[in-house]
């Protein structure tokens, strides 16, 4: 799909388990191919998306809107799941009073993300990563060659 095509394009964290699966069930649930996964992790990235401080992707998590409005955070988080029909889940964090203290969350989780990885994971990083893919869950990656868009394979 193209960028220009995508109603939402996601700049996640390629080496954070945690990360590679949300984005995993974003791609599974996605079946009308309406968000676009890139990982910032991949060569490249900033030559492609110049307009994404890689610095600022690997502090919070970044997706452009296909209306040309920048997402940051959970309200990303919100938006993805809302484009697969599950926005339901996440709803309750973009609550007014909730939201201050679910922002305050999901920033202590972000600085915190291969330390939480590990604790739920038992892998802090995916070290199995290729340019194309991250497969956490066999331990192979698929070492193709390709472009800074993510396509998660299993």
């Amino acid at each position: 799909m193209s960028e220009a095509k995508a109603e939402l394009t996601i700049f996640y964290d390629g080496q954070c388990p945690l990360c590679v699966r949300e984005m995993d069930h974003l791609r599974r649930a996605d079946g009308q191919g309406r968000m676009r996964l890139v990982d910032i992790q991949q060569p490249g990235f900033a030559a492609s998306y110049p307009h994404i401080d890689p610095l600022a992707a690997r502090t919070v998590l970044h997706a452009d809107a296909g209306d040309g409005t920048q997402l940051l955070g959970l309200d990303v988080t919100y938006r993805a799941w809302s484009l697969v029909g599950k926005g339901f889940w996440i709803a309750p964090l973009r609550w007014p009073v909730i939201r201050w203290f679910a922002d305050k969350a999901y920033l202590w989780f972000a600085r915190n993300r291969y330390k939480v990885s590990g604790w739920l994971t038992g892998q802090q990083r995916c070290d199995t990563c290729g340019p194309d893919s991250c497969d956490i869950s066999s331990g192979a990656s698929s070492g193709s060659e390709g472009s800074t868009e993510d396509t998660i394979r299993k």
